[in-house]
């Protein structure tokens, strides 16, 4: 596996399990991540250790967003049957996408930020896997998507579920305010086509797992999500679809959320008000 990452001040970096280098001193020819996700969909990034520098260990890195300036965000709901099942809820038969706004978006330990509690007094936070678009493209095929995916990052997405509770057209308001989608600390690019049917994805809140699930068990796994969405509008590198949740955990001030992907990587963050 490679990954796509950026230091917590904005250095883009490429690396393997056994550490990172400056992805300039790899591929010069890419001056962020987001130029190297055409690349990185294509399956030309250079290993690591073609680097005219040493690796630096993970440890020993201080790691921010994976993407600086994300593009289109893409949240899917009910996305798992189990976790529709949870809320009384249907699973629908085509996928439940909506957007959310750029800033929203936080990195790795955030804090996530809860509203003032006149507006919001109950919010949950809720593990995903996230599929980034690495090439500019339109409708493809769910049998082509992989070519067009850059590769995959833990996220954690978050809803002001009171507000979302009063009427079901305020999900953009309940989704949107900022720091309400945590980022993880790298893109997990897969050196193949990567099978995700038995990944799990876990919420975690205080060491306590709340839900987990595997990605077989998507409604729309990640490729047809990609297919679909490209039959709507032109998506674009650096686009980001986070697959949907297995199931939320209520957070409140003081608490510790974690999102794990299994094979992909983890990202957590603070909660705080």
């Amino acid at each position: 596996m490679r990954y796509l990452a950026r230091t917590a001040d904005g250095e883009p970096l490429l690396g393997d399990d056994d550490g990172f280098v400056p992805l300039a001193a790899a591929t010069p020819e890419h001056a962020s991540v987001r130029e190297a996700l055409p690349a990185a969909a294509a399956g030309t990034l250079p290993a690591p250790d073609t680097a005219s520098a040493d690796r630096i260990p993970r440890e020993k890195r201080s790691l921010g967003a994976f993407v600086g300036k994300p593009g289109k965000l893409f949240g899917i709901g009910l996305n798992y049957v189990e976790h529709a099942g949870d809320l009384s809820e249907d699973a629908p038969e085509e996928p439940a996408s909506f957007f959310k706004p750029a800033t929203a978006a936080t990195g790795p330990g955030g804090p996530i930020r809860l509203p003032p509690e006149s507006v919001s007094e109950r919010v949950t936070a809720e593990a995903e896997l996230a599929v980034v678009i690495g090439r500019t493209c339109r409708n493809v095929g769910a049998d082509e998507a992989a070519d067009v995916i850059a590769g995959y990052a833990p996220v954690i997405d978050t809803t002001a579920e009171d507000v979302l509770q009063r009427n079901p057209r305020f999900l953009t308001r309940s989704k949107s305010f900022d720091t309400f989608l945590v980022l993880g600390p790298h893109l997990a690019v897969p050196e193949s086509r990567a099978e995700l049917a038995e990944t799990t994805v876990r919420t975690v809140v205080d060491g306590e797992t709340v839900a987990e699930n595997v990605v077989d068990n998507m409604e729309f796994p990640p490729r047809e999500l990609v297919a679909f969405h490209s039959d709507v509008m032109t998506l674009e590198p650096g686009d980001v679809i986070s697959t949907g949740t297995p199931g939320a955990g209520v957070i409140e001030r003081g608490d510790r959320v974690r999102a794990e992907v299994e094979g992909i990587g983890s990202v957590a963050a603070d909660v705080v008000r």
